[in-house]
Parts: C-alpha cells; sequence; structure tokens
C-alpha cells in the first residue's frame, strides 16, 4: 500500500511571490498578481476541471492534470477560502460558486468557528480552529488512502513547512516580477528541498522537490 503523501503545489513570480503587493477583498491576488496564473487558464485540463470546454493541451495541460489524480483532501487557509477577517458572514460561500472544483473534503484554517459546508459536487468546507498540525490531521484521516493538499496561501504553506507536515513542494515557476506582495519561502524554517522533476514550457517552469 503506497504510503499517503502531504504536498503543496503553487504559482511563483521569479523574485518569490505568490500575490502581488495591495491585496484586497476586491483584488485578492494583489496588485499584478492574476500574472501568475495566466498559464493555467488557457490550458484543457484546468477548463474541464472548472465546467469550461476548449483550452491548449500541451505540457502545462498534462501538469495540470496530474495536480488532483492522487488528492483526497485539501487544506487552506481563510483568506484563500475568502471572506474577509473576523466572524463569519455565513453568506460566503467562498469564491467558486454553488459546485467547487475540489469534489473532496477541504479543510480550512480560521480562528473563527463555523458548521461544515456541504457544496455540490462533493466539496464539503469544514472550518478548523486549532491549527495547521490539526488541519493536516483531519484532512488526512479523510483523504484514506489518497493524498494530502495544502493549496494556500502563502501563510498555510509556510505554516505546513515549518512544521514539517510537507513532502512535497511543486512549484510553477512563472517569468514575471512582481516587485512586492506576499513572499512564499519566508519563515519557513530550514527545510532540505531536493529537486525531483523538473517540466519547462514556454510559459512557466514547473520543479517538484521533494522535503526532508
Amino acid at each position: 500500500m503506497r504510503r499517503q503523501m502531504v504536498g503543496c503545489q503553487i504559482s511563483i513570480s521569479l523574485d518569490g511571490f505568490v500575490a502581488g503587493p495591495d491585496q484586497s477583498a476586491e483584488n485578492p491576488l494583489g496588485v499584478g498578481g492574476e500574472r501568475l496564473h495566466e498559464w493555467v487558464l488557457t490550458t484543457a485540463s484546468w477548463r474541464a476541471q472548472h465546467g469550461y470546454e476548449g483550452g491548449e493541451r500541451n505540457m502545462d495541460s498534462e501538469v495540470v492534470e496530474g495536480l488532483t489524480q492522487t488528492v483526497g483532501a485539501y487544506v487552506m487557509g481563510r483568506k484563500m477560502f475568502g471572506g474577509g477577517d473576523g466572524p463569519w458572514d455565513e453568506s460566503w460561500r467562498g469564491w467558486w460558486g454553488d459546485e467547487p472544483p475540489f469534489h473532496t473534503p477541504v479543510y480550512v484554517l480560521t480562528h473563527h468557528p463555523r458548521e461544515p459546508l456541504e457544496m455540490q459536487g462533493g466539496t464539503t468546507f469544514h472550518f478548523v480552529t486549532d491549527g495547521i498540525e490539526s488541519a493536516v490531521e483531519k484532512a488526512g484521516a479523510a483523504a484514506g488512502e489518497r493524498d494530502v493538499t495544502v493549496a494556500g496561501g502563502a501563510s498555510a504553506i509556510q505554516q505546513a513547512l515549518a512544521a514539517g507536515l510537507l513532502d512535497d513542494l511543486y512549484l510553477h515557476i512563472v517569468p514575471v516580477l512582481l516587485g512586492g506582495g506576499e513572499r512564499l519561502l519566508e519563515n519557513v524554517g530550514d527545510p532540505k528541498l531536493e529537486p525531483v522533476e523538473v517540466v519547462a514550457s514556454p510559459a512557466v517552469t514547473h520543479v517538484r522537490y521533494r522535503v526532508f
């Protein structure tokens, strides 16, 4: 039986940012941050996962297709789920509409309790108030023999790295410079990283690291 893995994958600029400066509810990726994701929005795999037709079938699309094949549960930070800070406005149900693209349990890190939110298509959001270790443990139990992905944003991934919870760090390195914003690899201790896979396209370089 294969060992369950805990990993993450995220797009990052050449200067190390996963979101641009001046993030807000209206502009959650910050100034210029949407440039980090232009490569994925054109792929046939991403479009199919989000209910759209068309898109390009290329090496980037093959990478995207592989990202979700073994995932049984997700962990994400409150900022990625959205809805602002403080106590919950329970009318907020995430950025993704009535049928989010996860189709598995999702564990949201938060300081404010909220009842589980069951959505269409198999996604249920669970709200975890006792930290990243608890969220990953709950996600692992829900995933069974499948893997856990820490979906982001930067703070959730930083916490997972610092706590030694990640087995796998997959960076999609986009050739843009944001000059500021939310830097990924800060306050993570001194993890040992071994590159084990590189896929390069004209739009982005995908580098998978094993974390020790």
